[in-house]
């Protein structure tokens, strides 16, 4: 039986009853991140959060899945203000990323359409030099028997449904 060849990238999409700008304003600030995903509790943004969202700005992702607990540091690669934004995730540890090395790249795009925005949000598997073999066990270690590709392509989809619930349920201006 030919194996599958392992998936690098996986992207869902959702309308969102708001401005582009409006959404924007959520999905590029990393510390309220914890509000519609269903793995992060949030970010530190290294050097504070009173500045504006800005392409080499550095933050710490907190993050969970059932009792495990660990941290990414990430860099944002986008910071198109009502269009795109984008991090890459370059190490990780518990309570300190410290282990370093591509992991993943995250994309939102906003794009106007009748009835709001449609945002589209894409995970890509940043650990093209694993063998597929030992990305394969691992990733069915780390997800409970999923590969990632599959476990994120799920994780999106609720993601997106969270980000449309608590954008539209927020006070206008808001």
């Amino acid at each position: 039986m030919p194996r599958t060849p392992r998936t690098f990238t996986v992207s869902d999409s959702i309308v969102v009853a708001a401005s582009p700008e409006a959404v924007y304003g959520q999905v590029s600030r990393p510390a309220l991140t914890g509000r519609w995903s269903p793995e992060n509790l949030g970010a530190t943004v290294h050097g504070g959060v009173d500045r504006e969202t800005y392409v080499g700005m550095v933050f710490d992702g907190h993050n969970r899945r059932g009792p495990a607990r660990w941290s990414t540091r990430c860099t944002v690669t986008a910071a198109d203000a009502g269009e795109r934004f984008a991090f890459r995730v370059h190490a990780i540890g518990l309570r300190t990323p410290r282990l370093r090395g591509p992991i993943a790249s995250w994309e939102y795009r906003l794009e106007a359409v009748d009835g709001g925005t449609r945002v589209t949000e894409t995970w890509t598997d940043d650990r093209r030099a694993w063998p597929d073999a030992v990305a394969g066990v691992f990733d069915r270690i780390a997800t409970g028997g999923h590969t990632f590709a599959a476990f994120q392509a799920r994780n999106i989809h609720r993601t997106l449904s969270n980000l449309k619930r608590v954008v539209e349920d927020a006070p206008a201006g808001g």
